[in-house]
């Protein structure tokens, strides 16, 4: 803990993408010990990869920290290990694998106190609920968006023999904003893309295609196709097939009420009358602040798909109703479990994760990280996670991978700018030449 109330909580978040950097410095500011804008040290740490966010979408995302750089995950080990003040906070905001691989890094760091660890999920959970769960577990907190969450959270530790007191409720960082008011000339339906799903192009050419026809429907209706990232970004998922290149091939162009948008969310839905999408985390944002909201049953109610996560919520429907005029009513029973608060709980939502960090931090020692994957418990899957991250079975840097030190000046230059040109050529590979291998093969 700090050596004094007044003194700064030090937290450094670990993220690897734009949307996972957003929660995880949201999440920093809102679980932290004490009230005061000063009372934490912010420091945001992106871990080097495809998903790395661009300059234009940390801008978009709005976030800031007080120190924000790119790092592998061995050389963020290396700055925990090596800070002349410790952290106190770590949040991992990361894909599963990457969170198991940095608390067996941490673990092994031979610090003289270690930080409390934090982790979670950036929205909705639909899909790889145990595997991404125990590849988390071993945090100090698991943060659950929901109390529905929660509940499965601590079922799936229970189920296999690991403690699950780490399972803390609370609710996305980011839900906000002004309450719905319709305004008498306005009347402007969003739709709410995202990277990975769905996936093949008839799937996506068909929902584009039928927003594009509700456009030409309501020719007096704003009609906008939020996007995540524009070509060559890469966000949370990989997307493969840009809503923005089907839009320029789709027959009879775009009608004039017709606009793709970019930005952040919160802005968008400030003028948004109807939100509509499959199973994108806006669903949630929307429906916190009271805005028509609807998912859509086209392409089915499917696991892959995601929107199996809204039954029991009275917002499934499909574009031929919302076509007729058509306004889903959320169950409010759902919404309450769902975390979305919009009763007005959302206040006080991290109250107890932030109860938890409090007392974890006034512990005069925490016991060592014990995650349940371990090379006893799983030794045909774990040393192949840490192995991807450079890590060997015991949580140490592989031979070669260890923290390189800080380089500057025309060296830093000409490291970033090959860096920069690499990573444009992995896009392009993954974008257009990979589906373009997969169509041959299918030929």
């Amino acid at each position: 803990m700090p050596s004094s109330t007044s003194e700064a909580v030090r937290i450094a978040v670990l993220a690897d993408s734009d949307t996972r950097w957003k929660w995880g410095a949201l999440t920093a500011r809102r679980i932290a010990p004490g009230d005061a804008p000063d009372s934490i040290e912010l420091s945001g740490f992106l871990l080097r990869g495809r998903a790395t966010p661009t300059a234009r979408q940390l801008a978009e995302v709005g976030v800031s920290a007080d120190e924000l750089r790119e790092v592998t995950g061995n050389e963020f080990l290396g700055t925990i290990r090596d800070a002349d003040e410790p952290y106190d906070v770590i949040v991992l905001a990361l894909v599963g694998g990457t969170v198991q691989a940095m608390l067996h890094g941490l673990g092994a760091l031979p610090l003289p106190r270690r930080p409390v660890v934090v982790t979670g999920y950036v929205g909705v959970v639909y899909e790889k609920l145990a595997d991404g769960l125990l590849l988390r577990h071993g945090a100090d907190v698991v943060l659950a968006n929901s109390r529905h969450d929660a509940d499965r959270f601590r079922a799936v530790y229970e189920g296999v023999g690991a403690d699950a007191s780490c399972v803390t409720e609370a609710a996305l960082p980011f839900l906000g904003g002004a309450p719905y008011r319709a305004e008498e000339d306005r009347d402007t339906v969003v739709f709410a893309a995202q990277p990975s799903v769905p996936e093949s192009r008839a799937d996506r050419t068909y929902l584009l295609r039928r927003l594009v026809e509700h456009a030409r429907l309501h020719p007096h209706r704003e009609v906008l196709l939020k996007l995540r990232s524009k070509p060559g970004e890469h966000t949370t998922h990989l997307e493969e097939l840009p809503y923005q290149k089907l839009a320029d091939r789709l027959p009879g162009g775009l009608p004039p009420n017709f606009r793709l948008v970019y930005g952040h969310m919160g802005e968008v839905l400030d003028g948004t009358d109807l939100l509509v999408t499959l199973s994108s985390t806006a669903a949630l944002e929307s429906l916190h602040r009271g805005i028509p909201t609807a998912l859509l049953t086209d392409l089915g109610v499917r696991e892959a798909l995601g929107n199996h996560h809204f039954l029991g919520s009275g917002l499934l429907t499909s574009w031929d109703r919302l076509d007729g005029g058509h306004r889903p009513a959320p169950d409010p029973d759902w919404l309450a479990r769902q975390g979305v608060a919009a009763d007005g709980a959302y206040d006080t939502a991290f109250d107890a994760a932030r109860k938890r960090v409090a007392e974890l931090l006034e512990r005069p020692e925490l016991p060592p990280l014990a995650p349940y994957y371990t090379p006893a418990t799983a030794p045909g899957y774990l040393p192949g996670i840490l192995a991807r991250h450079h890590l060997a079975p015991d949580g140490t840097p592989l031979p070669g991978a260890a923290a390189t030190a800080e380089i500057s000046g025309v060296r830093r230059v000409v490291r970033d700018a090959v860096r920069n040109a690499a990573r444009g050529a992995y896009r392009h590979g993954v974008q257009r030449v990979a589906p373009l291998i997969r169509r041959l093969g299918e030929l």
